[in-house]
């Protein structure tokens, strides 16, 4: 019967060992491979009649600004996404695999509004353009703009340059 102790007590012991290899090998992976995440940042759209704030994530690498809000069901009314080219272009936008629509507001480094294209269709490949030099397309959900009565040569405070 002692014999039969030792041996389930021996086995006990491999089996914690083997489970805290497993938990240590899981733990050192998790931490080696983080999630990538956008930044998040407020910014504030003011209007004639009132200011109104939105919490975007911030797309600055090349990568993230092409996959944007691609394969996303839902955007919070108060969310959005903020596209910083880095210098001034003439952005070029689509809607391919993004499944909802959305208003695009280009914006000037100083933070005003240049131009807006509302209501965007979904999955068109159709190129949205500004019409003059920009650093940043805002995209909120289709209709906002026009409900809350942002236009053009509104203005953005904006999140933090970085370079």
């Amino acid at each position: 019967m002692l014999h039969v102790a030792s041996r389930f007590f021996r086995t006990l012991r491999h089996i914690n060992a083997i489970s805290f290899v497993t938990a240590l090998v899981l733990g050192v992976t998790a931490v080696a491979v983080p999630v990538a995440q956008a930044d998040e940042f407020n910014v504030i759209v003011e209007t004639d009649a009132s200011a109104y704030p939105f919490t975007v994530e911030v797309m600055r690498k090349p990568e993230d600004r092409a996959r944007g809000l691609m394969h996303r069901e839902q955007l919070a009314e108060s969310q959005g996404m903020l596209f910083d080219f880095g210098r001034n272009v003439i952005a070029r936008m689509w809607m391919k695999n993004t499944l909802i629509p959305l208003d695009m507001l280009f914006i000037r480094t100083d933070g005003t509004i240049a131009n807006i294209v509302r209501d965007t269709v979904p999955h068109s490949t159709e190129v949205l353009r500004s019409v003059d030099k920009v650093r940043y397309v805002l995209e909120i959900n289709a209709g906002l703009s026009m409900r809350l009565g942002i236009t053009a040569g509104d203005k953005v405070i904006l999140p933090p340059v970085t370079e």
